[in-house]
């Protein structure tokens, strides 16, 4: 079983903890997580783009010249996309990007993810995390004590509006939920930051 400092948030070692071998010790699967990163930002996406087809553009009812005789190529519309002030040819029209993944496969790129960040080092799990005040610079001191230079996830059991609103303003920081926690998030911060409590959370999901 992989084993991880407990760490208080002065960012003293209070002790250790052990964490599950089939959640944070699993084998990293690169395509797996690619998979899952992509099916994310697909998801995300609005799909709202749209431009003028040929049909859409207004005017060009007209034939521009003869079709024989002129000694020029032949026109039917001033609105074909190779004319200046045409229609776009195969323009974007909204749609949706969904698409869905086996439950299984986004599950074993959780797991994945959760152990990639174990064996960098960018795991860190706190004694506990409480705040009752909303103060951007107690959470900048937290972090600093915890050495973070970059970009931070923090995570947690229950939902707490002292810790997230005294996070929101700093650069690089997302709090997050173990219920909405997601591949993405994961590998696109550099420390992992999780509660003990939070730990034992995703253990009972991912189990």
């Amino acid at each position: 079983m992989p084993k991880v400092d407990l760490i208080n948030v002065s960012g003293q070692q209070v002790g250790e903890i052990e964490l599950s071998e089939n959640i944070f010790g699993a084998e990293i699967n690169v395509s797996v997580l690619h998979e899952v990163v992509k099916n994310y930002l697909a998801n995300q996406r609005q799909g709202t783009q749209s431009a003028k087809t040929r049909a859409d553009v207004r005017g060009g009812g007209k034939k521009p010249w003869k079709q024989k005789g002129t000694g020029r190529a032949r026109q039917g519309t001033t609105r074909a996309p190779h004319w200046v002030g045409g229609g776009v040819a195969f323009a974007p029209k909204p749609r949706s990007y969904r698409y869905a993944l086996p439950k299984k496969v986004k599950r074993l790129a959780m797991k994945c993810a959760l152990s990639a960040k174990v064996q960098e080092n960018g795991f860190v799990v706190l004694d506990e995390l409480n705040m009752t005040a909303y103060k951007t610079k107690d959470m900048v001191n937290i972090l600093n004590n915890l050495n973070v230079e970059k970009k931070a996830l923090i995570v947690l059991d229950e939902k707490n509006e002292c810790i997230i609103k005294s996070a929101s303003n700093i650069p690089g920081v997302t709090t997050t939920l173990v219920s909405t926690l997601n591949v993405y998030d994961i590998l696109n911060h550099d420390k992992f930051i999780v509660t003990k409590d939070a730990v034992h959370k995703i253990e009972e999901v991912y189990a």
